[in-house]
């Protein structure tokens, strides 16, 4: 029985080879295989049987099978008897060599089948093969790879064999005549010879250890002259590469008189096919094992080819390095590995060959060469140590080179030379100086990508590579401490070593830390011997230096501050304390900020002072001369970097501070004064900052000099009519002109405050006027030339802001304040009225706020003057950023990328957005601190004259901008504006109470603008009008401090005007208008009424209609004045409605209609009733007007709920006289009704009146929804709704089901349950509401939130539904019926005391003829259970019956009542008493069977989620009767987790989890309990595989039953489904006692089946029936 089943199982799969689909294919050989693990020898047989007899059967089948036996005998080789191996090897050796042609997959699998019985039984093997071996016959191709293969995988086993297969082969060498053949002996003798050579290698573990080399002699001679003569030259390229392959192993078992006879042929014929192959890492390869051999024996014949090999390796060396080509790496590799050969051998040569190449011109050559140097001064060392020198001196050529290429390699060969001593020979100064300069490079923006051409691999860049290996070679190099120390310290001043200056920093940080080390306490510097090394002067100024910029070049601020802490003793003894705490700190600051946010302003103040502690430790005048000495010498070095010159200058005006000679600081102060580049604006700047830090010291000194300079012959020749000196242009003179005037004015900003103030009119501004105007012929000429007008601008700030905070200010008197001033306003007016391009008028309008603070006073005249230059300089510029948005200057970021110039247009384009990018740089840069010049100003003016009058005064300025109709003016202007009253506010004092006669007009200005369209413009103008009332507040005698709650009310309207809704916007000015109108006194109102009644011709139609709100809150909280205008407002409105509905002519019509309908409230809803539908704008906004009156409201409310029930809600009528059902047509007047509710209650104020009505209005629109389902409007309404589509937006569209869904919302909204609608609006129910499909959904959704929020409303609206039990609407019946279904889900009912009468109500209803009406009943039934679950117990009878009777009920084809009795069950079954539930679950489980299967997706999942319940119910007590259910459905609901619908797979896990405990085996339940838990993730296969070893287990005698259940679901329509049955099937068995419980299992039937789902469709299924069938072993 066992051979013959295995047999069959064997034949069917064997059959199922020839499977379309890969996959099945691949899993039939791996049940093969699992056939073959358990029965190897019968696996074996049939397919070597299956072969035997399936002769058509195709190659790749044939090899798939092949490929199954290579597994078995590989994996149970040791299990195989001679006889079965015998019959293998037959047959392989058959398939191998069946056809003459080459099959590759098929004979290389029959190949593979003969080398893996060839580990054990290598004696047969070789005897099948050596069949194939007959001497004068040319063997096939797979005998002889078979045997290579062979020698391989069993050297030991095979060497032994070699001599006699050699002895047969190589005589046929000279028969073969196809590269084919050639091709393999090639392999053959290759895989030979290195076979041989790894036996001779592990003679101490060979089984015949006196095998020797001279053996193979002989023949490998032989085989050596016809690979070599007769092959190697062939045509085919593939051939040459074999015999190549097979030349470099061969060459080590030849005769060293044979290799040193061929060398001098076979060298050259190796390196020729260089030229011939394009992949030659194969020739490089054996070239290096040719050559390794050569030099084992000695050979001297290598000396007389070295020339010709050094020349075709240099080739191959030099030929670049392709990323996408590993073979050009490893060929490379290789080349090396040769020349490493070469160079143990013959060094001298090799380095007369290759030194030459570095200075060849080739950049390839120079690379390839430099890349061998490196390797053999690795490789060779020994070799080269006495070369050191020589190379050296090789390689200045190579360090002359531009190539990037060229450096990275010399770089990465110094790096070489320092690990092996060579740069402490002569000439290692200029290797570490080129790495240096390497490191000096300016670093790459972005790393280079090499393009689709390059042929350069993505490598770091040079400058990276350098900075790596300085740093590398002083830090883990020992011997280079000394060769580095202190040889680097001279790269640290000169500029062009700028770039390495944080590499040379941090390596001299860790050489000097080792110094330390070595000798604590003593100097670092041995300047004896080293005239090139810098002063300590020199380094301290050069490092602080370029601390000023820390970030660039990689951090080398922190770098530079780390070398100045380490080399403190060297600089200046004392410094060591001081500087031990302050570097610290100054690092911890750098690592705190980045490039981004770190204030270069602060920084360089850090740095200063850092440096004036420096100065006060030392306190050596000598040293401090010196050191500025020193820093005046290094400020050229600085011409290219502007800032750190401009540093650099203020730290020589800190040193200068601090000498105590004055000669030295007058002639450092002289030197800088002519030697400075007065072209540069930094430089301008920076020397203009060292005078003013150096006349904190030396105030008279300083003035003396700059005055000298003034006199001197240099200064007067420049500035001669006749411009003597021609060496500076006439710009030149303009540009030291405005140095100097720069430096008085950093002379007075910096000098001490009393001294300054006796020096200003008489010495510095006589100087500055000087050196500012010129006198030609006697007249006066000044310069138009900006920069130095700005130049004075910036000096005259300076020195009245120093004039002004000198404590005795305020006695001075400036007797040149007027002409300042009226040079102030010449520049200002100057400058172009629409664009800021220059800080002039910013400097000059701060100069005027200073100069405004000083005596004398300016008149009236001159103050308006000054007002209306300024505010027309600033306020009429154009915002350079077009498009501003919210009144906020917008910044613009330059482009990330310019566009590409292409073309001529392309160019201008380019040029157009660099100039306007430009220009939006300045105007960023410029405008905010103009804007902050122009307030200072008017502010200092306004506290001169702090009254009324003179606040109406610069109001008065202000208000043609605050009128403009350019936004940007308003917003500034607003601004201004606002900042004044702050002012005047803030520095108000009242001596008497006197009135503010002009509030009203002011607010009167401002108000209107809380509605601007600019958001800045309103928050300015709410703050203007809050200041303003705080001011009248100040004059009616309250204190500053005091606090009014109605005004500050403003401050909270802010936030809404920054909304765009115009809604919001006018409500809060509304509230404004409110707060101004109780704070305002009685006497301002007519003036403000007048100022708000121009407003509302205002060109912004935001402030129009603000004026209009407010004007109407005005007389509204006034009382009398509306009463009296109604009669014509009403008469305005039958006119005004027609032409423009402005917002205050709606608000005056719908007050209107309030009066109206207050005295005839049933006429104006019956005329409006009768408007025509849908509702045009006007009806409605009439509609919504009558909401204002609570009362008023609620009689209109009942009115239109009388109007709605009055009539049918819809008649029937059929379209067509063949029409199959008629057509529900709207009626009209509870159309109208329904719409006129939806606009009355859309008005907030229709709250009370909703809430009165609320239980008639909830019942009669939730009827309403339904009643409308589906129905049309009339034909003559359609026509009109058409024609109003094209009417604009006052028309609407009409639906009769959505205007009653929309009255029920917003009946809710105003009923105070606005969380009811939130929720269902949230879970979409409104949408299912108001559809055929969804209502009842919708209505269960409605209910679910009433219940929720709206809990003490349900008993009337109860009260009202379950009257319709018997309304004549089968439709009203339904969704009253939903809707208490729901509510019985929720625990309110039963708190309502509503329980009982819903039960009984819905119990009644189970006898409906509407099967819907009997579904929601059970369904509300149902629900009591997560309602009430207390209440359960007590009608559980009353409950389990209800749904008993929904499972039988006949009336239902579609089955849905049913489908709800098993939802309804799956609740209750939980809370019922096991004694009600006993009698009928059994009846339950059989009745709900069928429904396991079900094709609708619904069913399956709660009739099994129902099983489950069941089971949960019986723990603890299950009967056998129900037990038996169990076992019967344990495996359609283990199938069925592999249902294609999750929610069926999810009621699987949770019926298997309540199943396992009534089986009563723990490990079962533990592992249902493991796998299946809800929201996880199933390992199907795992789980399935766990399951069945516990049911085997624990009950064996099911496999029958699981089995023959599992065969029902073969056949079953889903896919996965049908997978998963042979898959449990297969478990069961792989786990099952074979020998006790076979006969359980039909073997033939299954089998049968199995075979019969190898043919499905699905290729899942039949891989899972292939996996089964090899199981299906274990019963064999």
């Amino acid at each position: 029985m066992t051979r013959s089943y295995v047999r069959k199982l064997s034949t069917i799969l064997l059959d199922a080879v020839t499977d379309k689909d890969p996959l099945v294919q691949e899993q039939v050989c791996s049940a093969l295989c699992t056939l073959g693990e358990s029965q190897p020898q019968e696996a074996l047989s049939a397919c070597e049987e299956h072969l035997r007899q399936n002769e058509k059967l195709a190659h790749p089948h044939r090899a798939m099978i092949l490929r199954a036996m290579q597994t078995v005998v590989s994996s149970h080789i040791s299990e195989l008897d001679k006889d079965m191996a015998r019959a293998v090897i037959l047959l392989a050796s058959s398939e191998m060599t069946k056809v003459k042609d080459l099959v590759c997959d098929w004979q290389q699998a029959a190949s593979d089948v003969l080398v893996a019985v060839g580990r054990r039984f290598i004696s047969m093997v070789m005897e099948e093969l050596l069949h194939g071996l007959q001497p004068g016959v040319l063997p096939h191709y797979f005998v002889v790879r078979t045997l290579a293969n062979l020698s391989v995988s069993n050297v030991f086993g095979t060497v032994p064999f070699l001599t006699s297969i050699l002895g047969t082969m190589l005589p046929m060498l000279a028969a073969a005549k196809h590269d084919t053949m050639r091709g393999v002996f090639c392999y053959a003798l290759q895989h030979f010879s290195e076979s041989t050579l790894e036996y001779l290698a592990n003679l101490d573990q060979a089984p015949d250890p006196t095998v020797r080399k001279d053996a193979f002699a002989s023949d490998i001679s032989s085989a050596y002259d016809i690979l070599f003569h007769q092959w190697l030259p062939s045509r085919e390229a593939k051939l040459r590469l074999a015999v190549v392959e097979a030349l470099g192993p061969i060459s080590h078992l030849l005769p060293s008189e044979k290799l040193e006879e061929q060398l001098p042929k076979l060298l050259p014929g190796i390196t020729t096919l260089y030229k011939k192959h394009a992949e030659t890492c194969h020739v490089s390869k054996s070239l290096g094992q040719i050559l390794e051999a050569a030099v084992s024996v000695g050979s001297r014949t290598l000396e007389v080819q070295l020339d010709s090999l050094l020349a075709a390796l240099h080739t191959q060396i030099c030929v670049p390095v392709e990323s996408a080509s590993p073979l050009v790496v490893n060929n490379q590799k290789e080349v090396l590995r040769c020349f490493t050969e070469l160079a143990s051998c013959s060094p001298d040569r090799l380095l007369a060959f290759l030194l030459p190449k570095l200075d060849s011109g080739s950049e390839r050559t120079r690379v390839g060469t430099l890349q061998v140097l490196r390797h053999i001064i690795n490789s060779a060392a020994a070799q080269m140590e006495v070369k050191k020198p020589f190379i050296l001196s090789s390689m200045r050529v190579p360090l002359l080179d531009t190539s990037s290429k060229v450096k990275r390699a010399v770089v990465q060969v110094i790096s070489a030379m320092a690990h092996h001593g060579y740069l402490e020979q002569p000439g290692g100064e200029a290797m570490i100086e080129y790495v240096v300069q390497q490191c000096a490079l300016p670093p790459e923006t972005e790393p280079q990508k090499p393009g689709p051409d390059s042929e350069e691999l993505p490598t770091d860049s040079v400058r990276a590579i350098s900075v790596r290996t300085l740093y590398l070679v002083s830090t883990t190099v020992d011997r280079m401490s000394d060769v580095l120390w202190p040889h680097l310290l001279q790269f640290l001043t000169p500029v062009r070593y700028t770039g390495a200056l944080t590499p040379l920093c941090r390596s001299l940080v860790h050489l000097a830390g080792k110094r330390q080390e070595a000798g604590p306490g003593t100097l670092l510097i041995k300047y004896d011997g080293h005239v090139t090394l810098p002063s300590p002067y020199a380094i301290a100024t050069r490092l602080l230096a370029v601390s000023s910029n820390p970030y660039l070049g990689d951090g080398r601020g922190a770098a530079s501050l780390g070398l100045l802490n380490v080399l403190h003793r060297d600089i200046h003894p004392l410094l060591g304390r001081r500087w031990a705490t302050a570097i610290p700190l100054l690092l911890q600051y750098l690592d705190e900020h980045t490039e981004e946010n770190l204030s270069q302003k602060e920084w360089e103040e850090k740095l200063l002072v850092f440096l004036r502690d420096t100065l006060a430790v030392v306190s050596d005048n000598t040293w401090v001369c010196q050191l500025s000495l020193e820093m005046c010498k290094q400020l050229p070095c600085y011409n290219g970097t502007p800032q750190e010159k401009n540093f650099l200058y203020k730290c020589v005006g800190t040193t200068l501070g601090a000498a105590s000679s004055k000669d030295v600081v007058r002639k450092h102060l002289q030197e800088l004064l002519e030697s400075a580049r007065y072209q540069e604006e930094a430089e301008r700047e920076g020397l203009a900052c060292c005078f003013g830090i150096c006349a904190i010291s030396h105030l008279d000194d300083t003035l003396a000099q700059l005055e000298e300079f003034v006199r001197s012959d240099v200064f007067r020749k420049s500035i001669g009519i006749f411009n003597i000196f021609k060496d500076r242009s006439e710009n030149e003179v303009e540009k030291v002109k405005g140095t100097l005037i720069l430096c008085y004015g950093h002379v007075a900003a910096r000098a001490p405050r009393e001294l300054v103030l006796a020096r200003a009119e008489s010495d510095i501004l006589r100087n500055i006027f000087q050196c500012f105007s010129t006198k030609v012929l006697g007249i006066k000429v000044e310069t138009k030339d900006p920069a130095l007008r700005l130049c004075l601008v910036q000096s005259v700030c300076m020195v009245c802001q120093a004039i002004c905070s000198s404590t005795q200010a305020s006695s001075f008197h400036f007797s040149r304040k007027v002409e300042l001033v009226a040079q102030m306003m010449e520049f200002i007016k100057a400058e172009p009225p629409d664009s800021l391009r220059s800080p002039i008028r910013k400097k000059a309008m701060l100069a005027c706020t200073y100069l405004v603070s000083l005596e004398p006073a300016l008149d009236e005249q001159e103050q308006a003057d000054m007002i209306h230059s300024c505010l027309h300089s600033v306020m009429a510029v154009l915002p350079e950023p077009e498009g501003e948005d919210g009144g906020q200057e917008v910044s613009l970021r330059a482009p990330r990328h310019w566009p590409a110039s292409v073309g001529g247009q392309r160019k201008g384009r380019c040029g157009r957005w660099a100039h306007l990018w430009h220009r939006r740089l300045i105007f960023q840069s410029l405008y905010p601190d103009t804007m902050h010049a122009l307030e200072d100003l008017l502010t200092s003016l306004l506290r001169r004259n702090m009254t009324p009058h003179g606040l109406q005064m610069m109001v008065e300025h202000l208000s043609p901008w605050i009128k403009s109709p350019r936004g940007h003016e308003r917003m500034r202007a607003l601004g201004v504006s606002s900042c004044l009253l702050q002012s005047f506010l803030e520095h108000l004092h009242v001596s008497a109470l006197v009135p503010f006669h002009n509030l009203g007009l002011l607010v009167g200005l401002f108000s209107p603008r809380c509605a601007d369209l600019w958001p800045a413009t309103r928050r300015e103008a709410v703050s203007c009008v809050y200041s303003l009332l705080y001011l009248q507040l100040g004059y009616e005698g309250f204190s500053r401090d005091y606090r009014d709650d109605v005004a500050e009310r403003l401050l909270t309207l802010k936030d809404g005007l920054v909304h765009p809704d115009p809604a919001i916007l006018f409500h809060t000015c509304h509230s404004i208008a409110q707060i101004i109108a109780k704070r305002l006194p009685p006497d301002q109102l007519i003036s403000l009424l007048l100022t708000l009644f121009e407003s509302l011709g205002d060109p912004d139609k935001n402030c129009s209609r603000a004026a209009s709100v407010i004007i109407s809150c005005l007389l509204k909280e006034r009382g009398n004045l509306l009463l009296e205008k109604v009669p014509e407002i009403v008469s305005v409105l039958r006119s005004k409605l027609q032409e423009t509905p402005e917002e205050h002519v709606l608000r005056a019509a719908q007050h209107s209609v309030c009066l109206l309908a207050s005295q005839h409230c049933e006429a104006v809803v019956s005329s409006l009733l009768g408007s025509p539908l849908p509702f045009d704008s006007h009806t409605c906004t009439l509609w919504r007007a009558l909401a204002s009156e609570p009362g008023l409201t609620a009689q209109i409310l009942g009115l239109l709920l009388q109007k709605m029930s009055r009539d049918v809600p819809f008649k029937e009528s059929r379209a067509f006289l063949l029409s199959s059902s008629p057509d529900r047509v709207a009626t009209l007047l509870p159309l109208a009704a329904t719409c006129a509710l939806s606009e009355v209650m859309s008005v907030p104020a229709s709250a009370p009146a909703v809430l009165e009505l609320y239980p008639q209005l909830f019942v009669a629109l939730l009827l309403r929804v339904g009643c409308t389902l589906g129905v049309q409007l009339p034909r003559n309404l359609h026509a009109k709704e058409r024609r109003a589509t094209g009417l604009g937006p006052a028309s609407r569209s009409l639906e009769p089901c959505s205007s009653a869904v929309g009255a029920l919302q917003l009946t809710l909204v105003r009923g105070g349950s606005e969380e009811v609608v939130q929720r269902v609006e949230l879970e979409r129910g409104w949408e299912s509401l108001r559809t055929s499909v969804g209502h009842e959904e919708g209505v269960a959704r409605l209910a679910s939130a009433m219940a929720k929020f709206a809990g003490p409303r349900l008993p009337l609206v109860m009260k009202g539904l379950v009257c319709t039990h018997s309304s004549v609407y089968e439709i009203q019946r339904v969704t009253s019926t939903a809707f208490l279904a729901e509510l019985l889900s929720s625990n309110v009912v039963n708190d309502l005391m509503l329980l009982e009468s819903l039960l009984d109500n819905l119990t009644a209803r189970q006898k409906d003829a509407c099967a819907s009406v009997r579904r929601l009943a059970l369904r509300g039934l149902a629900n009591v259970a997560s309602g009430s679950p207390n209440k359960v117990r007590a009608r559980g009878p009353q409950l389990l019956t209800a749904m008993i009777g929904g499972l039988d009920d006949g009336d239902d084809p579609q089955s849905l009542v049913a489908l709800e009795a098993m939802a309804g069950l799956v609740k209750l079954l939980d809370l019922v008493e096991p004694g009600d539930l006993r009698p009928v679950l059994l009846h339950v489980a059989i009745r709900i069977r069928p429904f396991f299967d079900s094709e609708k997706m619904e069913f399956r999942s709660v009739s099994i989620r129902l099983f489950g319940h069941l089971n949960k119910a019986c723990h603890g007590d299950c009967e056998d009767v129900f037990l038996e259910q169990v076992v019967g459905g344990l495996a359609p609901l283990l199938l069925h987790l592999r249902d294609p619908q999750s929610s069926v797979a999810a009621a699987c896990k949770f019926a298997l989890r309540m199943c396992g405990p009534n089986l009563e085996c723990e490990e079962l339940a533990a592992a249902f309990q493991k796998h299946l838990q809800e929201g996880r993730g199933l390992h199907f296969g795992e789980f399935l595989n766990t399951t069945c070893k516990h049911l085997m287990c624990h009950f064996p005698d099911l496999l029958g039953r699981l089995v023959s259940t599992s065969l029902f679901y073969f056949k079953s329509s889903w896919e996965d489904v049908r997978a998963a049955a042979p898959m449990l099937t297969g478990f069961l068995v792989q786990h099952v006692e074979p020998e006790q419980h076979r006969p359980q299992v039909d073997l033939e039937h299954l089998t049968a089946a199995l075979q019969l789902l190898l043919k499905d469709p699905a290729p899942a299924v039949r891989m899972k029936a292939a996996e089964t069938l090899g199981r299906l072993v274990k019963f064999a």
